[in-house]
């Protein structure tokens, strides 16, 4: 295995996308070192992406695109202004209400920096705020997105470890919640620590005609998450009626979507849905590879041989996947990686429903930094910013976010307790 994992090495340095480091390494053992057949190759990286659950993937993200598209955003950023815009640091707690809510929508970190973001961030320049605040709490809120059902990457994480997803959805409630309140503790006290003041009165008028205004797009996380949790649909058919509820919105309902842009729509969701199956069908022959070749075993058996104690391996892996998550992204990082990880964390007896949330989790945080943190480049577009700048500005935003990862390791409850409750996992 040491060419394969040299290969794949060497790739990824050279810039080369990820899923030509996955097929390149393993083509480097089946056809080179093993002789393995063809066809055989060819059955593998099909399998890989010849699972219901990954038709859900474009569905959530058509969902995300046409939100914010169709112009539901604003209205959401509407209503969070009337909820939390009279508090001290106003816009700050807006920018994370905000991102709460839209995380029921999209499903992912990049969609939500770069919906909401560009509102979120405009509007606190406008009231005064620092352009490196506004960046900040923008990239900390947008780790809500995977976290807070539906998540993409819990789709991709449920196929590939054999787990419930909708056990993964319920089970990333109430860590979001408790990621929200990390970060509007630490917003409340910056605002006390800067003087930062009210940014509107509140009004109740205006509460109500923004919650009406807003209460089309506010029922499709219900949809959702209610139609699963009642057995009305799997998380496969809950996207689909994501896609079909926001497209009635869009079109019928608040006419903000044209054909022009759902066409344009249609053909970024296809462009980002193949990258993901690429990288899903090059990560399941790598997979296989390591197996076959026991690099797991061997793997699983090393850390053991260092310790069997839950914590520390729990602590070991969340550094890990804290660097790895700085280098990949996280689609490519779930399909590598859980191969791996799954059999020590079965060993030692980690749900793989908490294993799933904390995973995620630390890859979230992987895409606020250098090298290759997505949404730094995003951020760091909008504001117009440089990289380095962009960067420092989420630094210390990392409190809440390590806070809130460290709860949600050490106390599994937070993740197991709802999906327990509605009798998904014992």
């Amino acid at each position: 295995m040491t060419p394969v994992i040299f290969v794949f090495l060497l790739v990824l340095l050279a810039g080369l996308p990820v899923f030509i480091a996955l097929a390149a390494s393993s083509l480097l053992y089946t056809h080179f070192i093993a002789a393995i057949p063809d066809f055989v190759i060819l059955h593998r990286m099909a399998g890989g992406v010849d699972s219901f659950p990954l038709l859900a993937v474009p569905f959530f993200i058509l969902a995300g695109n046409l939100m914010n598209s169709a112009g539901i955003t604003n209205r959401i950023y509407d209503f969070a202004v009337a909820i939390a815009g009279w508090t001290r640091g106003g816009l700050a707690h807006v920018n994370i209400v905000g991102s709460v809510i839209f995380a029921g929508m999209s499903g992912t970190a990049i969609a939500d920096a770069a919906g909401l973001g560009t509102i979120e961030i405009k509007a606190m320049k406008d009231h005064g705020y620092s352009t490196e605040f506004a960046v900040g709490v923008t990239a900390a809120s947008s780790t809500l997105g995977p976290i807070i059902p539906p998540s993409l990457p819990f789709v991709i994480y449920g196929m590939m470890a054999n787990v419930s997803i909708g056990a993964l959805f319920l089970g990333g409630v109430v860590p979001g919640a408790v990621m929200t309140i990390f970060m509007m503790a630490y917003v409340t006290y910056c605002a006390r620590k800067y003087g930062m003041g009210r940014d509107q009165a509140f009004s109740l008028r205006i509460l109500g005609a923004s919650f009406v205004a807003a209460l089309p797009a506010l029922l499709t996380p219900l949809i959702i998450i209610g139609g699963m949790t009642f057995g009305w649909f799997t998380p496969t058919e809950a996207a689909i009626a994501a896609c079909a509820w926001a497209i009635m919105l869009g079109l019928f309902l608040y006419r903000s979507l044209t054909f022009k842009q759902f066409y344009k729509v249609t053909l970024d969701t296809i462009e980002t849905t193949a990258a993901v199956l690429l990288i899903v069908a090059a990560a399941s022959l790598f997979g296989w590879v390591l197996t076959t070749t026991r690099l797991t075993e061997y793997a699983a058996d090393a850390l053991l041989s260092f310790t069997t104690n839950r914590y520390l391996i729990l602590l070991l892996i969340n550094i890990l996947l804290l660097v790895v998550g700085c280098f990949l992204e996280p689609i490519a990082s779930i399909s590598i990686l859980v191969p791996v990880l799954m059999p020590i964390i079965t060993k030692v007896g980690i749900d793989p429903v908490h294993f799933g949330v904390m995973m995620t989790l630390n890859l979230m945080i992987g895409l606020l930094h250098p090298p290759l943190g997505m949404v730094l480049f995003v951020l760091a577009r909008i504001a117009k910013l440089s990289i380095e700048r962009t960067t420092m500005a989420i630094l210390p935003w990392l409190i809440p976010l390590m806070a809130s990862l460290l709860a949600i390791t050490l106390l599994p409850e937070l993740t197991l307790a709802l999906p327990r409750l509605m009798g998904l996992i014992k």
